[in-house]
């Protein structure tokens, strides 16, 4: 039995035995109510000049008005006047609003003719109780935006091929004034879920201060009741956003019934109205959705005042917070192992890193334009993306000192500082970069060449490289052997002047004459 029928009835027993010359105490007891409830009930009835029998046909609500103030003129008469339970429903929705302040505004405005807070709360709870179960909750203006997917998806055909893709239904609804979002998508994978998100925000014109979604696994990492983890790319949407994102939780569908009705109403008065229509593109079914959503929004209550759009205007819109300056961009989240080269790998490409981080783990945030390395939080390097698959990209900054020297040398540039000392020298580090497997093999050797010019000035250097290539040596070595020795700072040695071969003279050398002669004997 409701609360408020056991009351009246209750209420109705302490006038009875009231009547019947019973004691305060004695009723309290029978009807199982406090004595002071009981004392009320009894004064009550006192000023209101009722005994039992009561008047025939009297009703709980006249007994109600009567015992709480109200003349029995003013109820007789019908002249009492009843809260408006509508727009109480619609105005407990704003932000700080309460049912004892709407009592008050309505006592001041209805003065004799108001019933008191008690009654007045009881006939609001009975007119909510008549509404969807889901419009029970009380939703604050500007609170919280429910976000789900349809089961429904809409066939579009490839006008090439004939080939059928199936749609997804993105629907988004507001607590307060259930004003309704719906687009189109290929997918409901991450990167179409946030773009629906910005685009709901857009639509709306603010944001909410939650936005409560499904466990779907593009909103959710780990689904859990009381500790869910969301994705972290929906998590840098909110922080753009300025908003919170609490996930309904598992199995439990109250927690979304708005946005539960709200895809409902969507299948009902869009999807089902665009069955028979073919389309051939994306963006011409949501040209179609959009035109369906602004009937849908500016449709009616049933048993409401206005419509959507109207309490979208008056509730929802003015608590909004505003929309960033910047409308967020999509990036998606990847942990890396920084490589013993200090590059991460992502896709094929390698990025360099501070070399100081060679096998910490940091976190990729991978945008449309470019990839950020962060450790512990802070980013250490940003680059362009690139798709060279097998490539490098480094930083100078990133590199040891030894390394950082090494890669400021090219072939060029040490052909150039060879020339500037001298041709000899030139000679030998041109020999060095094209007798290796490759040119970079020789640049240590190049570089310690350069070492010796710092130690034995550029001169005595190539004096030496000039002896190292007379004698068909050109090697580092060579070079600093020649310096330590001091003969580089020799005479280099005369090439012979004659021109007849040195030959040793010896009975047994036969010379090229014994093989011209025409009596030689081949012997078998």
């Amino acid at each position: 039995m409701p609360a408020k029928r056991v009351s009246m009835h209750k209420t109705k027993e302490v006038i009875r035995l009231k009547s019947a010359g019973l004691t305060l105490r004695v009723i309290a007891s029978a009807v199982k109510l406090s004595l002071g409830a009981v004392s009320n009930y009894a004064k009550a009835a006192e000023q209101a000049g009722l005994t039992w029998p009561l008047p025939e046909g009297i009703s709980d609500d006249v007994l109600h008005a009567l015992l709480h103030g109200h003349t029995a003129d003013s109820v007789a008469t019908g002249k009492y006047a009843g809260p408006d339970c509508a727009i109480i429903h619609q105005e407990l929705k704003r932000k700080g609003v309460t049912l004892q302040l709407l009592w008050q505004e309505y006592r001041d405005q209805h003065g004799e003719l108001a019933y008191g807070y008690s009654q007045f709360c009881t006939l609001y709870r009975r007119f909510a109780k008549t509404l969807k179960r889901s419009m029970r909750q009380t939703h604050r203006a500007g609170e919280k935006l429910f976000v789900d997917y349809s089961g429904q998806t809409v066939p579009i055909r490839d006008r090439l091929t004939g080939e059928i893709l199936q749609a997804q239904i993105f629907v988004a609804v507001l607590g307060a004034s259930n004003y309704t979002y719906a687009e189109a998508t290929w997918s409901q994978q991450l990167p179409d879920w946030l773009g629906s998100h910005v685009r709901t925000f857009e639509f709306i014109g603010g944001v909410s201060a939650v936005v409560v979604p499904d466990n779907l696994r593009s909103a959710v990492d780990r689904a859990c009741r009381y500790d869910p983890q969301i994705n972290r790319s929906y998590a840098e949407l909110a922080a753009h956003y300025c908003c919170a994102v609490i996930p309904a939780r598992p199995y439990k569908p109250k927690d979304k019934a708005k946005v539960e009705v709200g895809v409902q109403i969507v299948e009902r008065w869009i999807l089902a109205a665009l069955r028979k229509h073919t389309f051939f593109s994306l963006e011409e079914l949501n040209h179609a959705i959009r035109q369906l959503l602004e009937q849908l929004n500016n449709k009616p209550f049933s048993k409401l005042p206005g419509c959507r759009k109207d309490a979208f205007r008056s509730l929802d819109a003015p608590m909004l917070k505003p929309l960033p300056a910047h409308r967020y961009q999509y990036a998606q989240w990847k942990t890396a192992r920084v490589n013993i080269d200090y590059h991460v790998e992502y896709e094929g490409h390698y990025y360099s890193v501070p070399h100081a981080l060679v096998g910490s783990e940091v976190d990729l945030r991978i945008s449309a334009k470019a990839i950020e390395c962060l450790h512990d939080n802070q980013r250490v390097a940003v680059h362009a993306l690139s798709s060279k698959r097998g490539h490098h990209t480094t930083v100078d900054e990133h590199m040891p000192k030894s390394h950082r020297a090494h890669m400021r040398w090219t072939p060029g540039k040490l052909l150039n500082w060879a020339v500037s000392i001298g041709t000899a020298t030139r000679d030998v580090v041109q020999f060095q970069l094209t007798h290796k497997p490759h040119p970079e093999m020789g640049y240590r050797t190049c570089l310690g060449l350069l070492s010796l010019s710092r130690q034995y000035g550029n001169e005595r250097l190539e004096s030496a490289c000039q002896r190292a290539m007379a004698l068909n040596s050109p090697y580092r070595k060579s070079v600093l052997s020649i310096l330590q020795a001091g003969l580089d700072q020799q005479p280099l040695p005369h090439p012979p002047t004659s021109t007849e071969p040195i030959t040793p003279i010896h009975d047994n050398v036969r010379g090229a004459e014994y093989f011209s002669r025409s009596d030689t004997t081949v012997l078998h």
